[in-house]
């Protein structure tokens, strides 16, 4: 009960997220804005850079923490968990559905049972793991063949949301070498900054129609999402200094869960056979992988 509470929590916030990315992306283009990878990186420019900024105001002493702390290891922090991971991923909601990008989030538990042992000295996967892995692996390329009506580009966004996910689950891990010189809130504050800043550079294009982009339904949710980004990742941060990697890992299918419900709900997305088919394979890897974890010793 001291995990799953605040794991829930920023399940449901990041899952609100896609939702609110696609009613951007809907409200420009029923205003007529032709938006392209500018108009989509400055949104997540400023999306980040307000969000990093809230959280460095309420750190405790943030630059001490970030001058006695490597600077490789956080500018690697803020390319991976945010410039990079972003850069591909406002791209891939754009060309595929909300639940569909919901489902896909997943991946990341994947990556980090791959990537974990070659890169933070973990463990390797066991046998039902690598199960896991395998089934997730099914599952996501049946969300993909058959995901439903407003599907978009669907193999094109899980390729991008597959690169997306990866870069995050490094992400976490650089984040793991950092813990012992910075707190959680400026870490991710020093990173969403960052790498909200390096998107806006991706962006600049749009500079000149930021009138146009920013209506007052856009301003209330880019405050939102902002404000999704800071405490989420924060938590989620702070999470990890409390609790074993691996277990947090496994509760991750609480976020696509909570991704794709709040994508049908507030978009109207209708599922395909194959999103479901393959979302129940990609949650039950996670669920098995979970219970393989929780019998490891830690």
């Amino acid at each position: 009960m001291r995990v799953l509470p605040p794991v829930l929590l920023c399940a449901a916030l990041w899952g609100s997220a896609f939702p609110g990315i696609k009613t951007v992306y809907r409200i420009w283009s029923e205003q007529g804005v032709d938006a392209g990878l500018s108009q989509y990186w400055w949104l997540a420019g400023m999306r980040f850079t307000l969000a990093g900024l809230m959280l460095l105001v309420i750190s405790k002493r943030p630059w001490r923490d970030i001058k006695s702390s490597s600077k490789p290891l956080l500018m690697g922090f803020a390319v991976t968990q945010t410039f990079g991971q972003y850069l591909l991923f406002y791209y891939a909601i754009s060309i595929a559905s909300g639940a569909l990008a919901g489902l896909l989030v997943s991946m990341g538990s994947f990556w980090w049972m791959l990537l974990a042992p070659l890169m933070g000295a973990a463990p390797w996967p066991r046998r039902s793991q690598w199960v896991a892995v395998v089934v997730g692996a099914v599952g996501v390329t049946l969300a993909a063949a058959a995901p439903g009506a407003d599907a978009g580009r669907p193999w094109v966004g899980t390729i991008m949301l597959a690169a997306a996910t990866m870069l995050g689950a490094i992400g976490i891990i650089q984040f793991g070498k950092l813990r012992p010189t910075i707190g959680a809130r400026a870490a991710t504050g020093f990173s969403l900054f960052v790498g909200g800043v390096g998107l806006l550079a991706m962006g600049w294009k749009a500079f000149p129609q930021a009138v146009e982009l920013m209506s007052p339904w856009v301003i209330v949710l880019t405050v939102w999402l902002a404000f999704v980004s800071a405490f989420a990742f924060s938590l989620w941060n702070h999470l990890s200094t409390m609790h074993p990697m691996p277990l947090l890992a496994g509760y991750r299918f609480l976020i696509p869960m909570m991704a794709v419900t709040e994508s049908m709900v507030f978009l109207g997305e209708k599922p395909g056979w194959g999103l479901v088919v393959g979302g129940l394979l990609v949650l039950g890897a996670l669920v098995v992988g979970q219970r393989a974890l929780g019998r490891r010793p830690v």
